[in-house]
């Protein structure tokens, strides 16, 4: 398996609609392959869409927050990572 690069962690999860909110720590990018961990969550993904501020974005950077469907529950303090 590839190696696992952390790039952020859970702000916030809006668990009716599913989304979560990502503090961003490194580049995401639409059509990248994310895991979300944490002590009840375990999750694979590819992100779809972002959006920043209802606004669709193709890309985030360190320091800007994103809003994101995940395909599960997650919980706040979980960590994103995506594989190099």
């Amino acid at each position: 398996m590839d190696e696992l690069r952390e790039v952020g962690k859970i702000a916030h999860f809006f668990s009716r609609i599913k989304v979560a909110v990502i503090d961003v720590t490194d580049t995401i990018s639409v059509g990248d392959r994310i895991f979300i961990k944490g002590p009840t969550t375990d999750i694979e993904q590819t992100i779809n869409s972002m959006e920043i501020e209802h606004e669709k974005v193709k890309q985030a950077t360190a320091g800007q927050s994103v809003g994101m469907k995940v395909d599960g529950y997650v919980r706040e303090n979980d960590t994103v990572y995506k594989t190099d």
